[in-house]
């Protein structure tokens, strides 16, 4: 087509009229668009609520038209001077005529409700159907051909690499003393389960339980503590041990949430544990006491005060120092042994009379007989003495909880644990078995010929008044019933295990006397000497165990001041102390009985956690999973969780539930606080296994409409380059679907490997609560980036289905190949079956701020979406007068300085729009509306969108509003009650829907001037040579020939959008599509900056023509 330099694409006025003098320029659009606000169409449509009054053809004509039955026509200049034009009968026709209606031209279909019916159903055959993307997309069949250039394509500017943060490593820590396995592992699991359970209480476990039972429970602590024991050590091997002990095996295997929480009770369990200990130890010189008769205030009391002055010396030997406190542990172990040789012993001597009176009558079959089987008293039962015995053999962490101080953690705690629980465990029921055989259950301490029938006095107790006939009736502990008098002459064990001798009953035996294994010992001093031992050397390792990673870790807050370490072994006095404040306040209650079942609760739960720490670690079958002790097994650790935590719940039901309750609390609050930390937890390795099989899961499961979801990759480049944009796209798809956030950068990959394995987008997630995954890739030319993204993002059916993207504000400026380039991935997005959505705003996106805030340069895909005043070379933003920006985060005054260059043309001003449209999505709405213009139906992703919005609390202010075309003369009431009952099925609440027939109004003269003279520089000028081979990106003469009609309906769509939706919060549209070979990007880049110019937000979109809402259930 031949064009004078001058001429633009005009609208001619009258029939046979001429053309108009002038065209319109862009700078005249403000002053069309505050005509087209005041101006009242007398196409009013009524909500649908409301009643519709209907108007006859003489009120749908237009003055001044031609004659309707005439048929349209094209004028086409013969001369190069004459001007391309549409004649007025192509624009001004009347309504009545349906030829001429808003589907001509065009196979698109409406919103109907009988194109998302289930194939399947009676209703659905023979219905109507949209046309599908390759129908409305690819060329038509007439053979209409695409010019195709060959020309490079210009490269994106590169952006700046970010810099790299280069952390110091931490000074050598100072030399400290470091354990084997025998003196660091095995030495504390023999003190510390050997506690005070061994001397003054497992007699009594024997008396109620019997022989059988004791063993029972003892084997039942066994298989609990071995299991443990199992997983431990496998967790111990997988890597190298730190400081810690059960918290830092716990945590680093199963995470901080489950680490912090049992880290944290393990610690006070620790504390309290001390606290029994040294109660035991206090009841033992109590006992002592009253035996010389040295009482202080009473039994209570006197616990109370010997405990306490325990705990000051305790505290005392653990701030000394690691090597005093090993010292004194071998020396502890030493006379330990001694007193359990001396009781071996001491089983052998034959009885005295004395002795005999009070239970211990040598080995007899008889006596073990007896002593085989349960009989519980007080209201106890198997597992209530179970958990008075069970703490006793909860010291196998002892070793564990000092892996910082031991050379070789990895061999020395699983040797030295298993071995110290074989000897600890057969040394338990070799114990009971010896005192089972020899120790009457009861015994009255009466010696026939001593007591008097009439004595009924109570005194102090002494052991050896009845056999020195010393004050016996004055210091005896029991009464003789008078009734008895004719009492045995001789010593029996029927006679001595007769409680009704004594008025208040038996008060020696298994089950009365807590010093029995005192009694039977060789030397009485020496079991003093154990006990001792036992309780002071359990108490102590439970004092220095708690662990001091829960405090450096930091994972609560406030803590980390107990983490300080002192000396060369780096004790935590800090901790010492709190630990003692902790067993201090326990040590008050001064009751045994009332603190063992508390701390079993401890234990349990945290022994529970280690084996299910292994169990998970197995599960989640991590390759990092690589124990060099191989003596476990998964399903074992597992039963070993599950015998904990039923033996808690059988020990007593609401106690265990309260340490549920605590642990949860904790688990919570660092779930919730998200302390930075990363251990390569078997809970991380669990995300990973879950997503692959549910990727893989997700691969083999039929896609149903129900279950659409938005999976956007959207063109943002660096994510803090285009706020707004990123912010948009995370308000549709956030807990609802799929984003990724795509950067293009142009070049080798050689020169970019800085930026393309960058983690700053995700720190840019991170700080604005984004949900989304970032890629970057590079390529030779933008478009060829984005066909890489297209083809390769995502996994599975975790791919994108809908691709966002920026209006090219300033593609009127920008070289064409690079608007060429835009257009082009349009068509790439249809062509690999995406749904396209363009979004523009009046300010732009092309400036963001990066992490440090400072200004980005350049933009490695610019192509995407530019500022209205994006600069040229770089596409970095700046104002309408190219002032420079810069932007500097000043770190000690914690606030951002704006500095402005100065240009030639003197000082400039910021360009405060742009600025603001970086946070304009993220200020909730709290009133508007979401104007939908639902032009086609294109699946109804153009109305699942802004449906989808609606739910986001930003949004949750607006209202939708539905628009969409009317066809018909006298059909408006009808196609609004259709659409109603469309979105009624869809289950999509809209008050506010308009079916707009005025559409088919051909638009003003003044609009199509406008038009014109956006298209007028992308013409292809024939008389200057051009050809379309050399510039595929012009319109040609036969492409707007052929586009007349939906260039006419756009041009009248932006006069309805600027009288309907001027004020809207937000514009949904449907996105008009490029036909290949048919719409060039300079006619369809004019559409689309038509359509969007001086809106608000708006929203261009388009589907891929399959269904996305159904009415189906």
């Amino acid at each position: 087509m031949a064009q004078a330099e001058s001429t633009m694409f005009s609208l001619t006025v009258a029939a046979g009229g001429e053309p108009s003098s002038s065209a319109s320029s862009p700078g005249d659009m403000e002053d069309f668009n505050e005509d087209m606000k005041k101006s009242s169409s007398r196409f009013q449509v009524a909500r649908v609520d409301s009643k519709t009054d209907r108007r006859d053809s003489g009120d749908n004509s237009i003055s001044g038209s031609g004659d309707a039955g005439e048929s349209r026509k094209y004028s086409v200049p013969d001369s190069p001077g004459v001007a391309f034009s549409i004649s007025t009968d192509s624009v001004t026709q009347s309504y009545e005529t349906t030829t001429r209606n808003y589907m001509l031209n065009t196979i698109e279909a409406l919103p109907c409700v009988d194109n998302y019916r289930n194939i399947f159903s009676a209703t659905g055959q023979g219905m109507k159907s949209r046309p599908t993307l390759a129908e409305l997309h690819e060329e038509m069949e007439d053979g209409e051909i695409r010019g195709k250039h060959k020309e490079p394509l210009l490269a994106a500017e590169e952006r700046t690499s970010e810099e790299v943060v280069v952390t110091m490593p931490d000074k050598p820590p100072a030399s400290s003393i470091k354990f084997g396995w025998i003196k660091g592992v095995l030495v504390r699991c023999l003190l510390n389960i050997w506690g005070v359970m061994l001397f003054i209480r497992l007699s009594w476990v024997t008396g109620n339980a019997g022989v059988g039972l004791t063993s029972v429970i003892v084997l039942l602590s066994t298989l609990v503590t071995t299991l443990t024991a199992l997983s431990m050590s496998a967790i111990c091997t997988n890597g190298e041990v730190k400081g810690g002990g059960a918290y830092y095996l716990i945590s680093r295997s199963l995470g901080p949430e489950f680490g912090g929480a049992i880290g944290l009770v393990f610690s006070v369990a620790n504390a309290v544990a001390v606290a029994m200990y040294v109660v035991g130890f206090a009841e033992t010189v109590r006992d002592l006491m009253k035996t010389h008769g040295a009482q202080m205030v009473d039994d209570t009391n006197d616990i109370r005060i010997i405990g306490s002055a325990t705990m000051f010396l305790l505290l005392a030997i653990a701030i000394i120092g690691m090597e005093w406190e090993a010292r004194t542990q071998l020396v502890l172990l030493v006379i330990l042994l001694i007193a359990l040789v001396n009781f071996l012993i001491g089983t052998f001597i034959p009885p005295t009379p004395k002795t005999f009176s009070r239970g211990f009558t040598g080995y007899k079959g008889e006596t073990f007989a007896e002593n085989f089987f349960p009989k519980f008293q007080q209201g106890e039962d198997f597992f209530s003495v179970f958990a008075i015995f069970f703490p006793a053999a909860t010291g196998i962490l002892a070793g564990a909880n000092i892996s910082g101080d031991l050379k070789d953690a990895q061999y020395a705690i699983p040797k030295g644990t298993l071995l110290a629980i074989l000897i600890t465990s057969s040394v338990y029921v070799a114990v009971a078995w010896l005192a089972g055989a020899t120790i009457l259950r009861e015994a009255n301490g009466l010696i026939p010929g001593v007591v008097s029938a009439a004595s009924n006095i109570s005194g102090l107790p002494s052991v050896f008044d009845a056999v020195t006939n010393t004050s016996t009736a004055a210091t005896s502990t029991f009464a003789v019933d008078p009734s008895t008098t004719a009492a045995s002459n001789v010593l029996t064990a029927e006679s001595v295990g007769n409680c009704s001798l004594v008025k208040d009953g038996c008060t020696y035996g298994l089950l009365h006397d807590f010093q029995v294994m005192e009694m039977i010992s060789g030397f009485g001093p020496l079991i003093t000497a154990g006990i001792f031992s036992a309780t002071l050397s359990s108490a102590l390792a439970s004092l220095v165990s708690a662990p001091k990673a829960v405090c450096k870790d930091r994972i609560f807050p406030y803590i980390h001041v107990f983490a300080k370490g002192y000396g060369p072994s780096d004790n935590p006095r800090r901790a010492y102390l709190l630990a003692f404040a902790i067993g201090m306040g326990f040590t008050l209650i001064g009751d045994l009985n009332a603190i063992a079942p508390v701390i079993s609760n401890f234990f349990l739960m945290s022994y529970a956690l280690i084996n299910y720490s292994c169990f998970d670690a197995s599960l989640a079958n991590s390759p990092g999973w690589r124990p060099a002790f191989g003596y476990y097994n998964m399903w074992l650790s597992l039963l070993g969780a599950l015998v904990c935590l039923a033996v808690m719940f059988i020990i007593n039901w609401w106690t265990a539930l309260i340490t549920f309750s605590v642990i949860s609390a904790l688990f919570v609050y660092v779930h919730y606080s998200k302390p930075n930390v990363n251990w390569g937890s078997s809970t991380q390795a669990h995300v990973y296994r879950n997503a692959l099989q549910f990727t893989l899961k997700l691969l083999h499961t039929e896609d149903h409409i129900k279950n659409f979801r938005p999976q956007v990759l959207v063109l943002s480049g660096s994510p803090d380059n285009r706020p707004a944009l990123v912010d948009f796209v995370n308000h549709i798809t956030k807990k609802v679907g799929l984003m990724i956030c795509g950067n293009v950068i142009t070049g080798q990959q050689s020169d970019n490997l800085r930026q393309l394995n960058s983690n700053a987008p995700y720190d840019y997630f991170t700080k604005h609560h984004i949900k989304a995954f970032y890629s970057a890739t590079s390529a030779d030319t933008f478009q060829h980036g984005v066909q890489s993204l297209l083809q390769n993002v995502g996994l599975g059916k975790m791919r994108p289905n809908t691709l966002v993207m920026g209006f090219k504000s300033n593609w009127t400026e920008d070289e064409p190949e690079r608007v060429l380039e835009y257009f082009n991935i349009i068509h790439d997005a249809f062509d690999m079956n995406c749904g396209v959505g363009i979004l523009r705003l009046k300010e732009g996106f092309g400036m963001g701020l990066d992490g440090d805030g400072t200004v980005q340069n350049g933009n490695s895909d610019d192509e995407a979406s530019d500022d209205e005043h994006a600069s040229e070379h770089n596409g970095s933003p700046v104002s309408a007068e190219s002032a420079k920006m810069s932007v500097e985060l000043n770190k000690q005054k914690k606030h951002m300085k704006v500095e402005v260059e100065k240009s030639s043309n003197g000082p400039q001003k910021i360009n405060t729009e742009v600025i603001k449209s970086m946070n304009k999505f993220r200020n909730r709405k709290e009133k508007g509306t979401i104007d939908v213009w639902w032009l086609f139906d294109d699946g109804g992703l153009t109305l699942l969108i802004p449906y989808l919005l609606t739910n986001k609390a930003h949004w949750r202010g607006c209202r939708m509003r539905i628009f969409t075309p009317g066809t018909r003369k006298g059909e408006l009431d009808r196609e609004q009650r259709q659409l109603a009952t469309l979105l009624t099925k869809f289950r999509i609440e809209v008050k506010d829907m308009q079916v707009l027939p005025e559409v088919n109004k051909p638009p003003k003269e003044e609009s199509v001037h406008i038009f014109n003279s956006y298209l007028a520089p992308w013409l292809l000028d024939e008389q200057k040579g051009e050809t379309q081979e050399e510039f595929p990106w012009k319109t040609t003469e036969e492409e707007m020939e052929i586009l007349h009609e939906k260039t006419t309906r756009h041009i009248r769509l932006k006069e309805l959008l600027i009288e309907k939706s001027s004020e809207a919060s937000l514009i949904v549209m449907t996105l008009p599509m490029p036909r290949k070979g048919t719409c060039s990007a300079g006619l369809y880049m004019t559409w689309i900056d038509f359509l969007t110019r001086d809106l608000p937000p708006i929203l261009l979109l388009r589907g891929n023509q399959t269904s996305v809402l159904t009415f189906y259930s």
